[in-house]
């Protein structure tokens, strides 16, 4: 699977708020407006909580949103 981005955390530098477990690197599915945007990020291992990073949220997410609004 070819993924949008990757963001790379070192693991067990971040904690879930929910499960209190260390977050791990895997696949995450963003979804929005009816387009999947698969990406690898950190997600809590026990309920699949991802972290969106601050940079991915106000950078590339939101051009994608714009583009598709703008559609």
């Amino acid at each position: 699977m070819k993924y949008h981005e990757v963001f790379d955390l070192s693991e067990g530098e971040l904690y879930c708020g929910l499960c209190h477990v260390p977050l791990e690197n895997g696949p995450i599915t963003l979804r929005y407006m009816g387009n999947d945007f698969p990406i690898l990020m950190p997600k809590c291992p026990l309920c699949g909580l991802g972290l969106i990073p601050e940079e991915l949220a106000t950078g590339k997410i939101f051009d994608v949103e714009r583009a598709l609004e703008d559609k």
